[in-house]
């Protein structure tokens, strides 16, 4: 049986992955920070291992929880917006850091614990980002911490492809998604958007190692 690991499971796109993965037959390891959240994974059969990603006891104890595994996919999904800011709106201290450290520096601390267990099974390891944070596409400074903390981490996820020997690591635009983050007015449900990304997942191979992909396969100019 494969195992797809799932970090931020407790709402939205990560919970539908989990829900996905694992109506597929696949054992699926799911993080969440409440004991809500926890349970309502464990309800759909998944094995739930809470996590705070800003809390570096938990990153360490995740990877001792871990350790050995052979992960088929990971999906790194753990991410917050922040201020929804129009034009070069200096940003709150706190802000900042609520954003930059769950978005990026959860990534720095996470990705290198899993990359070797998803190098265990030669997987794929993938990061929800967004094409806010592609620099060529920008055409307005709206939400300008969020778009910066995304271009972050699709540099984070590109110097982690290039350690990978055996594993295919890539990252998402998931599309504009009606969940809390995306609203509902957004263009595509969360279930769409986890069936493309599934759907990709399946198909790349470790010649896209390093890729900006849409939700649907189509690659994204950084």
């Amino acid at each position: 049986m494969p195992t797809a690991l799932i970090i931020g499971a407790s709402r939205g796109i990560g919970h539908e992955f989990a829900r996905q993965y694992r109506a597929a037959g696949w054992r699926v390891i799911a993080t969440a920070r409440t004991e809500q959240g926890l349970a309502e994974l464990r309800a759909l059969g998944c094995e739930p291992m809470p996590l705070d990603v800003n809390d570096i006891n938990d990153c360490a104890g995740l990877g001792w929880l871990l350790d050995d595994e052979k992960i088929e996919i990971a999906v790194l999904n753990a991410g917050v917006f922040g201020p929804r800011t129009a034009g070069l709106v200096s940003p709150q201290q706190d802000h900042f850091d609520q954003v930059m450290h769950t978005n990026v520096l959860a990534a720095m601390r996470l990705l290198p614990m899993v990359l070797p267990l998803v190098e265990n099974a030669a997987g794929k390891l993938a990061v929800i980002s967004s094409r806010m944070g592609a620099i060529g596409m920008r055409t307005n400074a709206d939400g300008w911490l969020y778009r910066a903390s995304k271009a972050a981490l699709n540099s984070v996820l590109k110097d982690i492809s290039l350690t990978s020997k055996k594993s295919t690591c890539i990252a998402f635009h998931p599309g504009w998604v009606q969940t809390e983050m995306g609203g509902a007015g957004a263009e595509i449900s969360v279930e769409q958007s986890v069936a493309g990304m599934r759907a990709t997942l399946a198909a790349v191979t470790f010649d896209d190692n390093g890729k900006f992909l849409n939700y649907t396969g189509e690659p994204i100019a950084w």
